[in-house]
Formats: C-alpha cells, sequence, structure tokens
C-alpha cells in the first residue's frame, strides 16, 4: 500500500538508490512463488531499513517477521561488523527462500533464524537490541510493545511496521477485525507512553520510529 499517486512514486523510485542484484531476484521470486507478495518490504523501504542501519550501526537486530528474508539482508547491510541478526517467524513455507538468500548473501553466520511464536521466543532472549522491527501477528501488535520495550537497548531504535494499515486505522474498526484493532491500539499506546518518544512515518503503509526519551 502506498499514498503517493504513480507519478511520485516513479519519481521516488527514480531517485532513491536501486536494490542490490540480490534483492531484486528475491523479489521476483517471491512474487511468483509465495502468496501475498505484497507483505515484501520492496525497494523504496528496504532502501530506507538499509539507510537507519547504516546510521545507527547496530550490533545486535531483532526482526519479527522474516517473510522471505528480504529486510533482514536489507539490515545486515548496516550492521556492526560482529554484529548478529534474530529473526523470528512461525511460518515454515518461506524458511527455506530465506534461508537460500541468506547463504547466498554470505549471511547464515549472521542471522539466526527462529521458528515459532514470538511471543514465545522473545522472553526467551537474554539480551538488548540496538534495533528492533516489528512487522507480523497485527493482531497481538500492544502485547508486542511491552515485550520489546524490555529488550530495547537504552540508545536504541524500534520500527513497527504497517501503522497506517492502508488507512484503515482513522476508522472505528468492525469487531472482527482483530488487526486493525490491535494497530490502533498499537498505536494510541506508543503516542500515550510517557517514557518513548515516537514518529509515525508516511512511509508506504507507515512505520512508527519508536526510542526511549
Amino acid at each position: 500500500m502506498s499514498f503517493l499517486n504513480e507519478d511520485i512514486l516513479s519519481y521516488l523510485e527514480e531517485h532513491t538508490p536501486p536494490e542490490p542484484e540480490l534483492l531484486k531476484k528475491l523479489d521476483r521470486e517471491t512474487n511468483l512463488k509465495v502468496p501475498y507478495p505484497n507483505m515484501l518490504t520492496g525497494h523504496i523501504q528496504g532502501r530506507f531499513l538499509s539507510f537507519i542501519s547504516k546510521i545507527l550501526r547496530p550490533k545486535n537486530i531483532l526482526e519479527i517477521g522474516t517473510y522471505t528474508g528480504y529486510s533482514a539482508i536489507c539490515f545486515a547491510e548496516g550492521l556492526a561488523p560482529d554484529g548478529h541478526i534474530h529473526t523470528i517467524d512461525k511460518n515454515q513455507e518461506v524458511a527455506d527462500i530465506a534461508n537460500r538468500y541468506f547463504r547466498e548473501a554470505g549471511l547464515q553466520d549472521t542471522i539466526t533464524c527462529h521458528r515459532g511464536d514470538a511471543l514465545t521466543i522473545i522472553p526467551e532472549l537474554d539480551q538488548k537490541f540496538d534495533l528492533i522491527f516489528l512487522d507480523a501477528d497485527k493482531e497481538n501488535y500492544p502485547e508486542y510493545l511491552g515485550m520489546l520495550k524490555e529488550k530495547l537497548s537504552p540508545d536504541g531504535l524500534m520500527m513497527i511496521d504497517n501503522t497506517l494499515w492502508s488507512g484503515k486505522v482513522i476508522k472505528k474498526a468492525h469487531s472482527g477485525d482483530h488487526e486493525t484493532q490491535g494497530i490502533q491500539k498499537l498505536n494510541n499506546m506508543v503516542n500515550e507512553d510517557p517514557e518513548l518518544d515516537s514518529f509515525l512515518l508516511p512511509l508506504r503503509d507507515g512505520i512508527t520510529l519508536v526510542r526511549w526519551k
């Protein structure tokens, strides 16, 4: 989902650094073989994730929502030389694609893939993270926030994807729309938390940047 018209989007793509060939290849394969390929991070957002990682030079990254591995590879571009990425996804069907591209990128020893319920796995990770990316399980976003605050290092940055949710967040969600409800609640929690400083960036489907005050 993009809130920009096609002409502006084309201009943005022309004036954003191109995605590496490996990521172009991953994009094509995801679109050919995987259901809901619109979930892929993609060119513009991927270059933004890479840019942020290069600024922070994080030593430890936590990603919730691996999918086919595109965003993790983007984050790895800015990782500190001795850094490591932990990425979590419960979808075993995409694991083979992600792992294959991690190996092709030479990141098999840099990225640890956890398969299962992130709500169970996160508390078992006994460390702090300089960069956290939340992009899965939207109905549980509010529950993730409390968990991830405990894992965010003092100077760390949390990034939360899909916080505009195709514009559905501006209207009252119907009773069965648990994903929209979760995102709306998360947005309110972040905005009202006295410990957090945040900015909702209208990039693609919305990315909220969160740090400690």
